[in-house]
C-alpha cells in the first residue's frame, strides 16, 4: 500500500491518478475530506481506503506491515497564513510524527518542502543541505517548511530512504479548489476568459520592470515523474530542489496563456497587495544539478508546452487529471 497525505489536494490527487495509471491500486488517501469542492479531485480514482488525517498515526501503527511507501504531500500551503500555531501543528509537528513512524517501521518517505524556504535567495537556490540552517524564509509558511528540513537533516535516526522535495512554482490540473493560492496560470486563464485581459503585479523593485519578475514554473506532470523516479530509485536520501532549472518571467507566462487561447495579448499591471509586498520573491530558479547527479535525466516541460496543455486539455474543458 502507498500512503498519500494531502490526497484530495492538487499534487496529491494528481499523484494518485499517476499511480493508478502505473497499475498501483492500493492507495491510502489521507486528508480531512471536509471540502466537497476539493474532493472532486478524487472522483474516478482508485483508492483502497480513505483515512482522516487526524487518525493517520494510529492507522500506521495498525497497518505498517502493509505500507510500501509514504508520500507526505499534505500541508498548510497558504503563504499568507500568519498563525504560527496552525503552521507549527500542520507543517512541523505533524510531519515529525510521520517521520518518526517511518523510522520506527522502516518505511521509505518522500515529503513536500518548498522553494519558499529560500527567502530572497541571498544564498542562491542550491539544495546543499549545509546551507539550510542559514536560509531566511520571508513568511511563516516558508519558515515552517525550513524548520522541518532543519529538523530532518539533524535527526540521528532516519528512514532507510527519505527525500524532501523543495517544490518551486507548480501549476497544472486539479488546483480548481485553491482560490488565491492557485497558480498564476490558473488565475491568468480565468481573467482572460472573464475580461479578455490579464493583470499582473507591478514591480516594486528597482531592478525589475513590471512583469519581469521571474520564477521557476514547473508543470505538475514533471513533479509526478520525479516523485515516481525517486520511489523506484530509493538511494541517495536527502533534500532536493524540484523546479525546471530555468526561471521565466510573468510576462512569458501571460503571453503563453493568451497564445494557448488564441487571443491577442492584453496585459496590464496592478500594485502587489500590501500584505505580501515586503515578502515577495522577485526571482527563483532551482539549481537542479543534485537531482540530475543521481540519475534523473528526463527533460522538463517548457513553460509554453505546459501552459498549452494545461489550458487546452484541462482548464477549457474543466477536466481533472
Amino acid at each position: 500500500m502507498i500512503v498519500i497525505t494531502g490526497a484530495a489536494g492538487f499534487i496529491g490527487s494528481c499523484m494518485i491518478s499517476y499511480l493508478n495509471n502505473h497499475r498501483f491500486k492500493h492507495i491510502i488517501a489521507v486528508d480531512n475530506f471536509s471540502n466537497p469542492h476539493k474532493n472532486k479531485n478524487l472522483e474516478g480514482k482508485i483508492v483502497k481506503e480513505y483515512v482522516d488525517r487526524h487518525y493517520l498515526i494510529e492507522w500506521i501503527d495498525k497497518n505498517h506491515e502493509h505500507v510500501e511507501f509514504i508520500l507526505h504531500i499534505g500541508a498548510r500551503t497558504d503563504t499568507t497564513e500568519f498563525n504560527w500555531n496552525i503552521l507549527y501543528e500542520l507543517n512541523l509537528n505533524y510531519s515529525q510524527q510521520v517521520w518518526k513512524c517511518c523510522v520506527k517501521y522502516q518505511i521509505p518517505l518522500i515529503y513536500a518542502s518548498s522553494a519558499a524556504t529560500y527567502g530572497l535567495g541571498e544564498l542562491g537556490y542550491c539544495d546543499d543541505e549545509t546551507l539550510i540552517p542559514m536560509l531566511k524564509p520571508l513568511n511563516p509558511y516558508g519558515k515552517s517548511k525550513n524548520e522541518f528540513d532543519k529538523w530532518a537533516i539533524s535527526q540521528p535516526e532516519k528512514p532507510f530512504f527519505w527525500v524532501g522535495l523543495k517544490f518551486f512554482n507548480v501549476y497544472g490540473p486539479n488546483e480548481y479548489h485553491k482560490g488565491r493560492m492557485a497558480s498564476v496560470v490558473f488565475h491568468a486563464y480565468h481573467q482572460i476568459k472573464n475580461t479578455g485581459g490579464v493583470k499582473l503585479f507591478r514591480s516594486h523593485h528597482p531592478q525589475y520592470k513590471d512583469g519581469e519578475q521571474m520564477r521557476d514554473f514547473i508543470y505538475v506532470k514533471d513533479v509526478l515523474d520525479v516523485i515516481f523516479f525517486l520511489m523506484n530509485h530509493r538511494q541517495n536520501s536527502g533534500i532536493y530542489n524540484l523546479g525546471t532549472g530555468k526561471a521565466r518571467t510573468f510576462l512569458d507566462l501571460a503571453s503563453a496563456t493568451f497564445c494557448a487561447l488564441s487571443i491577442p495579448e492584453n496585459i496590464s499591471f496592478i500594485d502587489t497587495p500590501e500584505d505580501i509586498r515586503d515578502k515577495y520573491q522577485y526571482f527563483t530558479e532551482a539549481d537542479m544539478a543534485k537531482l540530475r547527479s543521481i540519475g534523473y535525466s528526463k527533460p522538463f516541460t517548457s513553460l509554453e508546452e505546459g501552459i498549452t496543455e494545461y489550458v487546452q486539455e484541462y482548464l477549457v474543458r474543466e477536466k481533472y487529471l
